[in-house]
């Protein structure tokens, strides 16, 4: 399916093959939904945006166990007015604690940026919230990773989920259980929000360059964001620079 959008994409742009640029569009549209370019976005809303994503980048960059940063962008797609994307450098088939925490601090990043810059939240950050939440109960019912309950499974067991009909509400521990599972994850998510927070309040300058370089540029990769975190310039044609000289191109006669 990527194949096929690339090879679409660059026929479109007239090119005589596909380049990784079109590969990169194809696979976010095809995971994502399609780049709403045209969508009109109320420049206030656009400024949210940047900074949430921004706030994600951050974290996602300085934060030695989350994996590495690709990309930032907020350039409207399917339902999200901006994304930030990792890129795991292998497959993973267990999760450390460490991992986990780092995942939960790059959740929260957008969140706390708006806070941070505008003194107020959005429902932006609805999706970071579920998955944060759902990886917090993970640690602690499956995994074994709260300090209190220790190495046990409070998950439903699959072996004999198989052969019995599951009960709505059903569950194998106490209600004095449920609360210490609840204290739990709201513990861990607490100490992540606040890791979280202490980075980017630390960090406040390097938020504020992430977000303007969107408002500017649309997109940025992992580069570009290095580059700004070592203090240096973006130095690329905008988005109004690319349009300007592609109506050039169209404007002169054959």
């Amino acid at each position: 399916a990527i194949i096929n959008e690339a090879a679409l994409a660059a026929t479109m742009a007239n090119k005589d093959c596909i380049e990784m640029a079109d590969l990169e569009e194809a696979r976010d549209k095809v995971r994502w939904g399609r780049a709403k370019r045209s969508r009109v976005i109320d420049k206030k809303e656009k400024e949210i945006t940047a900074y949430h994503e921004a706030g994600h980048t951050l974290v996602q960059s300085l934060l030695k166990e989350a994996d590495p940063l690709h990309k930032v962008s907020i350039i409207p797609r399917g339902p999200m007015g901006g994304a930030t994307f990792a890129l795991p450098e292998k497959d993973r088939t267990i999760f450390t604690k460490k991992y986990c925490m780092a995942v939960l601090q790059v959740c929260f990043g957008g969140r706390i940026a708006e806070e941070l810059f505008f003194d107020d939240t959005t429902s932006g950050a609805q999706s970071d919230i579920s998955q944060a939440t759902k990886i917090a109960k993970q640690m602690v019912l499956t995994w074994g990773m709260s300090s209190e309950l220790g190495p046990i499974s409070y998950g439903a067991d699959s072996a004999l989920s198989e052969f019995m009909y599951p009960i709505p509400g059903e569950r194998d521990y106490s209600d004095k259980t449920a609360e210490v599972i609840d204290r739990e994850v709201r513990r861990i998510t607490d100490e992540a929000y606040k890791e979280a927070k202490q980075l980017i309040q630390a960090n406040k300058d390097n938020v504020e360059k992430i977000a303007n370089a969107l408002l500017k540029y649309e997109t940025l990769d992992a580069e570009d964001v290095k580059l700004l975190l070592k203090g240096g310039q973006l130095d690329k044609p905008t988005v109004a620079d690319l349009i300007a000289a592609e109506q050039a191109k169209e404007s002169q006669p054959e």
